[in-house]
């Protein structure tokens, strides 16, 4: 996984919570759904990046 992903997906993963957290503070479920959705994509970019590293070994 090179650094540039690494970081993507990092601030993929900021931006979700702060979105989550905007939306428990407002009450606005759409946008606590959408920093939660925002969150899981990050992780699973994580997780297959992570994959393709473990066979480049």
């Amino acid at each position: 996984m090179s650094a540039t992903d690494k970081i993507k997906n990092a601030i993929e993963d900021v931006e979700g919570k702060a979105k989550e957290a905007l939306g428990k503070v407002t009450g606005d479920r759409s946008t606590e759904n959408e920093g939660k959705k925002d969150q899981a994509k990050s992780d699973l970019k994580n997780a297959g990046e992570n994959v393709k590293d473990a066979f480049k070994h």
